[in-house]
């Protein structure tokens, strides 16, 4: 990372941040050029694994994408911030932001993918557990990325 006063090493503010985030941009390999896709998320850390949550429809381009190469990039950011300067050079930007790379699985177990989708609710709710159809749990395409690599970058004021 080239500038390292930006970065973020302290596990449990990653994890902040992480949780402070609405949305996860995930980029998949199209073999031409990247294909980006905001998707809402879950995130959980179970014994030094990092783990997102998604789900989607079963069927389009991006599940698609991921059964052709299972590797992916993602990136989330919040509290962005401009700050104005005298001159353009002078601008700049206050954020947060955790970019990474990991591999995709589908998860098609029901009782996985009802845990799966807990995680990604809990992230926008106070609850705790929730109830889900069980021809909703047919239709739903539940994945996740295990992260391989991941960078953390904060720009304070």
């Amino acid at each position: 990372m080239r500038r390292k006063e930006r970065e973020v090493t302290d596990e449990s503010r990653i994890k902040e941040i992480i949780l402070a985030c609405g949305t996860c941009r995930v980029a998949l390999n199209t073999g031409e050029a990247p294909y980006i896709v905001p998707l809402s998320f879950g995130y959980e850390e179970n014994g030094g694994l990092r783990t997102l949550y998604f789900h989607g429809a079963k069927e389009g381009r991006k599940v698609e994408l991921m059964k052709n190469n299972a590797y992916a990039g993602f990136e989330m950011d919040t509290d962005r911030e401009i700050v104005e300067g005298e001159t353009a050079c002078g601008y700049t930007a206050m954020y947060k932001s955790v970019i990474g790379t990991g591999s995709i699985e589908f998860i098609e177990d029901t009782d996985e993918k009802r845990r799966a989708l807990d995680i990604i609710m809990r992230h926008y709710s106070d609850r705790e557990t929730f109830e889900y159809a069980d021809e909703m749990l047919n239709l739903v395409c539940v994945f996740k990325l295990s992260i391989k690599e991941l960078s953390c970058k904060e720009h304070r004021k």
